[in-house]
């Protein structure tokens, strides 16, 4: 089997289409086709039957598509032993990382690594934080950036951490939010955690929650235009001056902060191209706080 046919039963076992397959892999319908009657030749087995709803894998279909993602991981760690043999600076490095971090600190902080080290490339992954570490975990992706701590148990660098605050356009006081109009974005299950915990230590009502919005960005500029408060971290709020802001504290009256970190495996540290970078944000992200 070649590298491809691997890569058509890992999609495909996802997929459960032959035409969304071939348009994931972009190839044509007929030569994805082709290649699996090829695999179905060399094992002398069938590995899906066509259905009204799409394809179904027979038990030996099954077992070489769960199979694919192993091979695939393997083929993976080969070719980047291989480019790490001579000690050179290249290949490309798979990063996940949040939304949040992504948007905030990502993209200055690999610039100025690839002005550095043009030969590298990168693939990136953005979503929650809980999912980056079992991508991480699983090896998915080399290195994660996420913004709350699951209790990863590998290498775990702490990059920043920054205040929480209450947010608004007009001054508003602490006693008087629960009968403010309250935006409210999607965000991470512990930094949500630990908001809902400081509002239950200091209010008896829920909150007047006005909105519902997807992203921060969307949130910040809600209230830029005067439709609600918001309880959101400080690194947003850096370059807009004219907001009113608050920042929380636990009942010892220490701010309560939201810390980001960047997580990987042991293994990491065994490739040039990926120690490098690991070096390079331990001794740079200042620049990007």
């Amino acid at each position: 089997m070649e590298d491809r046919d691997w890569m058509i039963l890992q999609v495909l076992h996802e997929k459960k289409n032959i035409t969304k397959t071939a348009q994931a892999l972009f190839i044509s319908q007929p030569a994805l086709t082709a290649r699996l009657r090829q695999i179905e030749k060399e094992f002398g087995i069938t590995i899906v039957h066509r259905t009204s709803k799409g394809v179904r894998f027979t038990p030996q279909g099954e077992f070489l598509a769960r199979s694919s993602a192993e091979v695939l991981l393997k083929l993976r760690k080969i070719q980047e032993q291989v480019l790490n043999l001579d000690g050179t600076v290249t290949g490309t490095l798979r990063l996940g990382a949040s939304s949040y971090f992504t948007m905030w600190t990502l993209p200055p902080l690999l610039k100025l690594f690839k002005q550095q080290n043009p030969q590298v490339e990168f693939k990136v992954l953005t979503t929650w934080s809980k999912d980056i570490f079992n991508l991480v975990y699983n090896q998915e992706v080399h290195i994660g950036f996420v913004s709350s701590d699951y209790g990863w148990s590998s290498h775990k660098h702490l990059l920043f951490e920054e205040p929480i605050y209450v947010a608004s356009r007009d001054e508003v006081t602490l006693k008087d939010l629960p009968t403010l109009p309250r935006i409210n974005y999607q965000s991470d299950g512990l930094i949500k955690a630990k908001i809902d915990k400081w509002w239950r230590e200091n209010f008896s009502q829920p909150p007047t929650i006005s909105m519902e919005v997807d992203k921060l960005a969307t949130c910040k500029e809600m209230i830029k235009h005067g439709l609600g408060y918001a309880i959101m971290p400080g690194r947003i709020l850096q370059d807009v001056d004219t907001l009113h802001k608050i920042m929380l504290t636990d009942q010892e009256k220490k701010p309560i902060l939201r810390a980001s970190w960047m997580i990987h495996n042991e293994e990491a540290l065994e490739m040039t191209v990926l120690k490098k970078f690991i070096d390079f944000v331990q001794k740079t992200m200042v620049q990007f706080i």
